[in-house]
């Protein structure tokens, strides 16, 4: 559903101000269904401490915002993601984490064994992403932390085992997935597009780092033309000898140039010396040139290849919800679609190519959400998307008052080691009033802003009839 920003702006204000207005506490509610409990899954956004543990804890860490309770210092410092908010509104338990654990760098603290938790429905993992284990930071990326990365597939499985296979029918479950899908693929393709531009960039360097020196050595010569000739037979003879190198290339060129009639000055280091540095800053721009146009020709060859792993990663999502969620029972699922991407921190970094890229793939998975669940009876499929743009572009009604810059400073490593909102509390962040900031990280939500999709999200239930 679309609507214009001064509905989506006035929508949120009266759902705040029908919770007690912008205070961060949601408040009690009498609703309308009673519910037995809150089950979440999906990744960082959702998640409530699954790697609160080891170093992560030791550094009071664990959820992806500004950790602990800091209300003494400003009242919208919760420490609390939107289920936390969502699950006090319902009147359900406080959610906790249904499984707790690192599987990295032991000597850095992260490795601390998965331990299950029974009677915690927080199934969430930061890095987790649809139906792939393998996430941002899991160890089989190079991460020393480890994060467990269960994909939403696996999540749900395992609260099935928990549950006796079967949903009681009176919870509310929640689903927000997807973002590491986007996040994962494009780190993939800027990694395969840098090698592209790094191989493209070293051949082109080398052949241009070859045609300048032959050139300047040539022009020492009395015949230029048949000096060039005589190089570049020497130059390509050397080339092909296994074993051989830019340095011993450059001598080879400068001994067949000082041979030529009237460039015997060029065995002269003072003369060979100036040409081999214009030569190497010829290679260097050329390279840099030639890397650029080859990394991007890369990414906009295979940049449409994420868009559809996007759209099905947002189909695979649609059949848990089915087959998993629903066919097992469960009869009042919310599932959020994916934010506007592109206007975080980490998405305003990027060029515009890359911009319209990420649009495309996070329209790609919203789309397969919309067709598949729009006309599910027992589906809430909240529209994170509309209110997420409309904030980045017009903040004041929501009473954001920064929505580019992080609130945290990722910058200081020795109070924030990990450079991450996981990592991030109130000694570490930013100086000055970032109470109503977007962003405590280059993706993640403050503790307001997870307040505002709390808000957002308490507005499609009351909607729906279920709050």
């Amino acid at each position: 559903m679309r609507h214009t920003k001064f509905a989506l702006a006035a929508m949120a204000l009266a759902v705040l101000a029908g919770c007690g207005g912008t205070d961060p506490a949601p408040g009690n509610q009498s609703t309308k269904i009673k519910y037995s409990a809150q089950v979440s899954f999906g990744d960082s956004l959702s998640d409530v401490g699954s790697y609160a543990v080891g170093t992560v804890a030791a550094l009071k860490g664990g959820k992806f915002t500004i950790n602990g309770d800091n209300t003494s210092v400003n009242p919208t410092f919760t420490g609390k993601n939107w289920t936390e908010l969502l699950a006090a509104q319902i009147g359900a338990a406080a959610p906790c984490a249904a499984v707790t654990g690192l599987d990295g760098n032991a000597a850095q603290g992260f490795s601390v064994a998965a331990k299950a938790n029974p009677g915690c429905y927080g199934y969430a993992m930061g890095g987790s992403r649809v139906t792939n284990p393998v996430g941002p930071n899991h160890k089989l990326t190079g991460s020393a932390l480890g994060a467990l990365t269960y994909p939403v597939a696996t999540q749900i499985a395992n609260h099935l085992k928990a549950a006796g296979g079967k949903f009681k029918g009176d919870e509310l479950v929640l689903v927000m997935a997807g973002g590491n899908d986007a996040l994962f693929q494009l780190g993939a393709l800027s990694t395969a597009a840098t090698n592209a531009g790094t191989t493209a960039g070293a051949a082109a360097g080398a052949k241009a780092y070859v045609a300048s020196l032959i050139g300047q050595l040539a022009a020492k010569a009395t015949d230029p033309a048949s000096a060039a000739a005589a190089i570049t037979a020497a130059v390509g003879a050397e080339s092909v000898r296994p074993g051989s190198t830019q340095e011993s290339i450059t001598f080879v060129a400068i001994g067949a140039a000082a041979v030529q009639p009237g460039a015997i000055s060029v065995a002269d280091a003072a003369v060979y010396g100036p040409m081999t540095v214009k030569a190497k800053a010829d290679a260097t721009t050329a390279g840099t040139a030639a890397g650029a146009k080859a990394g991007a020709e890369y990414a906009a060859a295979h940049g449409p290849e994420l868009i559809t792993a996007m759209g099905q990663a947002g189909a695979e999502l649609v059949a848990l919800v089915k087959t998993q969620l629903i066919a097992n029972g469960a009869n009042y699922v919310v599932v959020n679609n994916l934010p506007d991407v592109a206007t975080t921190p980490a998405g305003r970094s990027k060029d515009a190519g890359t911009q319209a890229l990420i649009n495309a793939m996070v329209s790609a998975f919203n789309t397969a959400l919309t067709n598949g669940l729009a006309s599910e009876s027992k589906v809430v499929l909240v529209d994170v998307f509309a209110v997420s743009h409309d904030q980045a572009t017009n903040p004041g009604p929501y009473g954001l008052t920064n929505v580019a810059d992080t609130a945290c400073d990722l910058d200081n490593k020795t109070k924030n080691p990990l450079g991450s909102s996981l990592t991030c509390n109130g000694s570490n962040l930013k100086s000055g009033d970032v109470s109503h900031w977007s962003f405590a990280d280059d993706v993640h939500p403050t503790p307001y802003n997870n307040l505002l999709l709390a808000r957002y999200v308490s507005m499609a239930l009351v909607t729906k009839g279920w709050l």
